[in-house]
């Protein structure tokens, strides 16, 4: 059975290129394309198992996660030895060399067209590699504002008393983090990690040039300003930052978004870009999710729901997850109000522990005034104590998970 090659190359190799696919046997020219465009539509349409791209401007980790997402192999085609590595940087594991002849090429083309592409991890991490990564814990919760990020803030601050710690914000909605430090976020730093992720330049001087400090030990990627720039935060470019932040900080914290749906699937026919991916991104990478909601009647009714939600995205058998309940008290849950949250979340959504946070406003005004943590500005308040612990047993947790391996591709192929 022949294989049908894509080509989108540009400058004077193409027709080298074409040449020498429409020579081999086995392959055949399925399509060349003028631009990346087409090609993609051409991939989508099922035209072809295998794309050969060269760099070119509209090329970046975005377009290399379509064309994985469509099935097909990609093979790079350099023009020059930096080019390939280039491409190497967008994604791309199969490079041809730039002086490779026609036999050569065609070796390496058949040996990459033999694979079929996979979002499965590549590999897993050596035991040895596994001690040294650093572990992701996710901070969830349903729409309402049950404390988030409060509780975000407040576990990164603790844990950074003893260890290197990042805390991340990729709420696409109304991030918060860099404001409740008392930080400036006119540049916001998890945008440029994307951006620098898309386009192949991520590095850890990218990570020490836009991460700030806020304390000792704790560093912070603050998020989008405003809620239209969801789109520089793409699935496909936070893969890589995850996995560099993991080599950056012993505990990475990821203040997410609360929605998780994949609407953007039910009302297009061809690919639309994803609002929430980056939420689905920190969720299928992290080891560790702490799920939050609050404690009154509409509170507990969204995180039952909610944690339906997430059990589809993020199943609970593969990644532990602790429940918090937050803003608990007598005044919306009754007598014996944390029995009482336990009991409800127990019955309808099967959560044998919950972990609760009392009502506690005159220590997170206050912290909230101050723009610090709760540690850091009420460290003996009721509040604080319970999210230390929270925090305590989410990093546990994190430490007894299996070894963390790259994070499996968010897109369409397997929603």
């Amino acid at each position: 059975m022949s294989i049908g090659v894509l080509i989108a190359v540009h400058g004077a190799r193409e027709s080298t290129v074409a040449a020498a696919v429409g020579a081999a046997p086995g392959l055949n020219v399925a399509r060349r394309c003028a631009d990346l465009s087409e090609a993609l539509a051409a991939a989508r349409a099922g035209i072809g198992s295998v794309v050969l791209v060269s760099e070119q401007p509209h090329l970046h980790r975005g377009v290399v996660a379509d064309f994985a997402a469509a099935g097909v192999v990609v093979v790079g085609v350099p023009s020059s030895p930096d080019g390939a590595d280039r491409l190497r940087g967008l994604g791309i594991s199969h490079v041809l060399t730039a002086d490779d002849d026609a036999g050569a090429m065609l070796s390496s083309l058949a040996g990459a067209a033999t694979r079929v592409p996979s979002h499965e991890p590549a590999a897993e991490a050596s035991a040895s590699e596994s001690e040294q990564r650093g572990v992701i814990i996710a901070v969830w919760g349903p729409t309402g504002a049950p404390g988030r990020t409060t509780l975000a803030v407040s576990m990164a601050y603790d844990l950074a008393v003893n260890e290197p710690t990042i805390i991340v914000d990729v709420d696409t909605y109304g991030g918060a983090v860099a404001q409740a430090l008392g930080l400036l976020d006119e540049a916001p730093g998890i945008a440029a990690l994307a951006r620098a992720s898309l386009h192949g330049a991520l590095s850890e001087d990218t990570v020490r040039r836009h991460a700030l400090q806020a304390a000792p030990g704790l560093r912070v990627l603050s998020g989008v300003t405003r809620a239209d720039r969801w789109t520089e935060l793409s699935a496909a470019a936070l893969e890589p930052v995850w996995e560099l932040l993991r080599t950056q900080a012993a505990v990475t914290v990821v203040d997410c978004g609360f929605a998780l749906e994949r609407d953007e699937e039910l009302q297009y026919d061809t690919h639309a870009p994803q609002r929430n991916g980056a939420t689905l991104s920190a969720l299928a990478a992290a080891d560790v999710i702490v799920a939050v909601g609050s404690a009154e009647p509409l509170g507990i009714q969204r995180l039952v729901h909610s944690l339906a939600e997430l059990e589809a995205v993020a199943p609970a058998q593969t990644t532990p997850r602790l429940v918090v309940v937050n803003r608990v008290r007598a005044a919306v849950a009754g007598q014996r109000p944390r029995e009482a949250v336990a009991d409800a979340l127990r019955r309808y959504s099967a959560v044998e522990r919950v972990w609760t946070v009392g009502w506690d406003p005159r220590a997170c005004d206050a912290a909230t005034l101050a723009g610090q943590a709760l540690g850091e500005r009420a460290p003996r308040s009721a509040a604080r104590k319970a999210i230390h612990a929270v925090a305590v047993a989410a990093r546990t947790a994190a430490s007894r998970a299996p070894a963390a391996a790259p994070a499996p591709t968010i897109s369409r192929a397997n929603a």
